[in-house]
């Protein structure tokens, strides 16, 4: 389904959702705060002409300019209004009737006596059935007078914005004696004649009138709630002001959450050469293909005419070589990058906004929550923590996490704040996974390290580079890179202390805890310097990776909002593996971690403060304050969840495979959904399906975790190929990768030079 003209859309259609929130068919609408008003109005003159109805949505507009304008002066009259910060001046003409004074104002406009106008907005119709008491003649006079108009204006849209403002059913039961005459049928039939008569003329779609449609729909259903059954509810006006805003502001603004008329935007250099590698992948591998099987039709078996027997080939079909998986693995990734750049780039599919409602979470939910104990299964060894646990543990906590995206619950405090727990479990399982590997293994070779930088950031590398987007955008995966790299240096920097030597001396778990201590004093320190921390990050080539519209504050908050619980993780596997070795805790399939007496006492603190902690969270009063404290205490839940999912036997000898296997693929999850799942880099929500939501959500969801799962299988077929076990090949890969990196910061660079 084409997105077709989504200026056209704005103007002319869309629905409620809920009571205030209006969604344009097709896009997706930005609500501007006064600040961005006035970016995008600075130096513009902006009318409005017409009746009352006009002076409403005059008054609407300006507010959102400036708040604190009233509504006051002489209602029929011209009212100014000048804003001389941003130089934006804003009139509104009193002139309720399409007659010949109209057609001379706007006329003076058209003659280059007075200013011209950047924006005009018209409209009227009421005023002349009220007066002429809805004779036929009264409409006839209606549209010999924009006939008369209507070249003007079509002149005048050559170089300014016109809009030709329908006019809004009235709620006939509401209406006093002296407004009986205006009937839904009258405004249909003035309506009509409007839109027939303008752009009649005009054949140039740049020269063309728009016709504001949309103020009809939001009036069906919001004018019952009108004072006196002709004048919108103030939250209508207030819609309207907001579209005529996209209409004219998107296109100058760029705001990543109003697709509405927004244009394409232009391939990328880089972009253009990711295009040319992706094709010369699928043809590379076309080639090989074809010629494997022409090589297989010659070899095949072929029967012996004279015995009937099939001859066996002389020659076993050969391994697929290692250019054919690279290029295999490529070509399927082209495809797969088309889809995304057409889902979150090309105006090809729809988007809208999100709109959150308690059901549209909750019931999601429960839903998964069924799925997932429904599919229990016995894990394979029972230790805390065991690989199919924490796989089930990342799986069901990126479900909920992909179900508070799309159904935009960061809009309801509690749930946020629960979010953020499982984000920080994440980074807990982190700091858990890796301190346990290095600590057990010893292992700080540099092909490990590589292995897991490039499982971590092959997928986000590919993305920037095709969406055009900075390595900062994916947070999440800048955030696990830069917290693995801290606990390698903290464990592989002299000493390196590890179980094996910790073992043979106990003062060496005296020299880890230092390094520890250590740690916990350098992520103090920068938590509360920001200055020192962006100094850091702001050093090129580290300013390329972590500034986020020209700087490192995203990145820092970010940062920030977690900055202790890897260190929890790690300290937690530290006592853990220390329990474990001295046996002091039991993990035998069905026995309880400790004795009875103790288990049943840490089993009922961890309850209590699991319920406390949701408590507390939902009872926060604003996001600032508990993202103040959110640092050092998410961590409670988290031990708390671990200890209730480890203590009794019986419940960690079991694990979900439905959460498991999307627990494997979690990164990809949460990587992807960013474009092809959502929308408008995660503001929005895709429409591949428009007019039935839950199954668009179905198909998209299908799409996109197939998607995400085959991303999963190729970075992984790819981590074999380009980062080998043998040093010497690793070397000459680490200095092709870093010749990439230094083509793509030159490229970059071009980019930023060209856009500047």
């Amino acid at each position: 389904f084409k997105g077709g003209d989504t200026c056209e859309y704005l103007l002319s259609s869309g629905r409620f959702l809920g009571e205030k929130v209006w969604q344009p068919h097709s896009c997706m609408m930005h609500k501007y705060k006064n600040s961005e008003a006035k970016n995008c109005l600075v130096d513009k003159y902006i009318v409005f002409i017409g009746d009352s109805r006009i002076r409403q949505l005059f008054y609407s507009f300006i507010k959102l300019i400036n708040p604190q304008v009233k509504e006051e002066g002489n209602k029929h009259g011209n009212i100014p209004f000048e804003d001389k910060s941003a130089s934006i001046k804003v009139d509104f003409l009193w002139y309720p009737e399409v007659n010949g004074s109209m057609r001379q104002r706007i006329k003076s406009w058209t003659e280059g006596s007075v200013a011209k106008p950047h924006i005009i907005v018209v409209g009227a119709a009421t005023w002349s059935i009220k007066i002429h008491n809805g004779s036929n003649e009264a409409l006839t006079q209606y549209k010999i007078n924009i006939t008369s108009i209507a070249p003007l204006l079509e002149k005048l849209a050559k170089s300014s914005d016109v809009y030709w403002v329908l006019q809004d059913p009235v709620y006939e039961d509401m209406l006093s004696d002296s407004r009986k005459m205006i009937t839904n049928e009258k405004i249909d039939a003035y309506n009509e004649a409007a839109v027939r008569i303008l752009n009649s003329s005009s054949r140039n779609s740049k020269a063309k009138v728009k016709v504001f449609s949309v103020s009809k729909l939001i009036a069906q259903e919001t004018i019952m709630k009108s004072a006196d059954g002709l004048h919108l509810p103030e939250s209508s006006r207030d819609t309207n002001a907001m579209i005529l805003m996209n209409v004219y502001c998107n296109k100058i603004m760029k705001p990543i959450d109003g697709s509405c008329c927004q244009p394409e935007p232009p391939l990328t250099l880089i972009q253009k050469l990711a295009f040319c590698f992706f094709t010369l992948s699928i043809i590379g591998y076309l080639i090989i293909n074809l010629i494997h099987r022409n090589n297989f039709r010659k070899n095949k078996s072929c029967t012996d005419l004279e015995s009937g027997e099939e001859k066996k080939p002389a020659i076993s079909t050969p391994n697929v070589s290692t250019l054919e998986m690279l290029l295999h693995s490529f070509c399927k990734l082209g495809l797969i990058m088309t889809y995304f750049y057409l889902c979150d780039r090309a105006n090809l599919f729809m988007k809208e906004n999100k709109f959150y409602t308690h059901s549209s979470f909750f019931i999601p939910i429960v839903y998964i929550l069924v799925l997932g104990v429904f599919y229990t299964e016995n894990t394979k060894e029972t230790k805390v923590l065991n690989r199919e646990q924490t796989d089930e543990w990342k799986g069901w906590m990126q479900l909920v996490i992909l179900i508070y995206h799309i159904s935009g619950a960061s809009t309801f405090l509690p749930v946020y704040m629960h979010i953020r727990v499982l984000v920080a479990a994440y980074l807990f399982q982190t700091g858990y996974g890796h301190f346990s590997y290095f600590w057990i293994k010893g292992d700080f070779g540099v092909y490990r390290v590589c292995q897991v930088l490039f499982r971590l950031n092959f997928l986000v590398v590919v993305l920037c580079i095709v969406m055009d987007r900075p390595y900062q955008f994916y947070y999440f995966v800048p955030l696990v890179t830069v917290w693995f790299m801290i606990i390698y240096a903290t464990l592989a920097i002299w000493p390196q202390i590890v179980q094996k030597k910790a073992n043979g001396n106990c003062l060496w778990h005296f020299g880890l805890l230092l390094k520890l201590i250590c740690l916990l004093t350098c992520i103090y320190f920068l938590s509360y310097s920001q200055g020192a921390f962006e100094k850091i990050f702001s050093f090129w080539p580290l300013s390329k990776c972590f500034e986020l519209n020209g700087t490192v504050y995203e990145w820092w908050f970010r940062w920030k909002l977690d900055r202790y619980v890897v260190f929890h993780g790690m300290l937690f596997a530290f006592i853990y593996l220390a329990l474990q070795k001295r046996q002091m805790i039991s993990e035998g399939k069905g026995d309880p971690l400790f004795s009875n007496r103790v288990s049943n006492v840490l089993l009922f603190i961890s309850i209590v403060s699991f319920l406390t902690y949701s408590i507390w969270a939902s009872s926060c009063k604003n996001k600032t304050e508990c993202n103040e404290l959110h640092p050092s205490v998410s961590v409670v839940q988290i031990l708390a969840f671990i200890l209730i999912r480890n203590i009794p036997g019986y419940v960690r000898s079991v694990y979900s495979s439905f959460f498991a296997w999307f627990g494997k693929i979690s990164l990809e999850l949460f990587i992807c959904q960013y474009h092809i799942w959502l929308a408008a880099d995660t503001k929005g929500i895709l429409v591949l399906i428009p007019g039935y939501p839950m199954f668009n959500v179905l198909v998209s969801t299908f799409i996109f975790v197939c998607v995400a799962h085959e991303i999963s299988q190729i970075t992984n077929d790819l981590a074999q190929i380009v980062v080998p076990k043998d040093n010497s090949t690793l070397l000459k890969r680490l200095l092709c990768i870093a010749g990439f990196f230094s083509g793509l910061l030159f490229f970059s660079a071009m980019q930023d030079q060209s856009r500047h």
